[in-house]
């Protein structure tokens, strides 16, 4: 009795024949199903609207808290690990401008966090031998940290002038917080660093909106304006 063999069955085992007795340059992946990636843009977003938030809420040391170690851990698993994992994933869908951001202000919350981890030796190194007090070279060094991360942000605020409104806005108030963090510690300005911390929650603001629109875009049936500067 003969079997009949669908005809797409067919073609599926003549295409696996061909790619067996092909050479190593002709073969291709293997694709019958289709997949789709999700979006990791909404979650490196996120993370980095709560990281900076953080950050600026320490920096006005409310209720009298000024020691910053319980941030830490919101810089290395969300603000941090997070972010790298979106990073990976916008290489993978294709994204350099999200790849290239969220990868580096990944590096900048894993290394601003490692400044207060004990076994990194970094504030060590800043303290007095004798009275264990961090001597006035830390905020110097704490200020060009900022100098230089400064640059990078400036790079990436002239990369969004494709993007949208509200992305190139968060940039910018991303380089104004990190001007006013350097200024704050160099010249030991407390007036500084408050306002660094008015731009930070200013900055955090405006990411949880672009996160949230582009979150809700697919979620729910709330569509909220970012002002799209791509070019139609």
């Amino acid at each position: 009795m003969a079997v009949t063999v669908p005809s797409e069955d067919k073609a599926i085992a003549i295409d696996l024949e061909r790619q067996a007795t092909a050479s190593p340059r002709e073969q291709v992946d293997l694709r019958y199903g289709s997949r789709s990636l999700a979006n990791p843009t909404p979650l490196g977003l996120l993370a980095f609207a709560t990281s900076i938030f953080m950050i600026s809420l320490i920096n006005l040391q409310p209720r009298g808290l000024k020691t910053p170690n319980i941030i830490v851990g919101v810089l290395v698993f969300y603000g941090g690990t997070a972010q790298v994992i979106v990073g990976i994933m916008e290489f993978v869908i294709g994204n350099t401008f999200g790849a290239t951001l969220f990868s580096s202000y990944a590096a900048f919350n894993l290394s601003y966090a490692l400044i207060f981890i004990p076994g990194s030796g970094i504030m060590a190194a800043y303290k007095d031998p004798e009275t264990g007090a961090l001597m006035p070279e830390f905020d110097q060094a704490i200020a060009m940290f900022a100098w230089t991360w400064f640059v990078v942000s400036m790079v990436f605020t002239v990369a969004t002038i494709r993007r949208s409104v509200v992305i190139v806005s968060a940039l910018i108030f991303v380089d104004i917080t990190l001007i006013l963090l350097a200024v704050g510690y160099m010249l030991d300005s407390k007036q500084c660093l408050t306002a660094s911390a008015g731009t930070g929650f200013i900055t955090a603001a405006l990411v949880y909106w672009q996160g949230a629109a582009d979150l809700w875009g697919v979620t729910t049936p709330f569509r909220i304006p970012v002002g799209s500067l791509k070019k139609d």
